[in-house]
């Protein structure tokens, strides 16, 4: 993923899901200790619900 199309991913999960900059933070430390794809740290940790990764999911099939 490139550092554009991240920021972009970020950007969605905060306006489209309104996920939390403070969830988003929480998964951004865990990714580094338990590498893997944000969408699923985020699911993992029950950040996010299965509908709202569903929704990332569509969300990147099309971005």
């Amino acid at each position: 993923m490139t550092p554009n199309s991240y920021s972009r991913l970020i950007q969605f999960l905060q306006e489209e899901l309104a996920i939390s900059p403070s969830s988003i933070a929480v998964a951004l430390r865990q990714s580094e200790q338990d590498p893997g794809p944000l969408p699923m740290i985020l699911w993992k940790y029950g950040l996010i619900t299965l509908e709202q990764l569903d929704k990332i999911f569509d969300w990147l099939e099309t971005a």
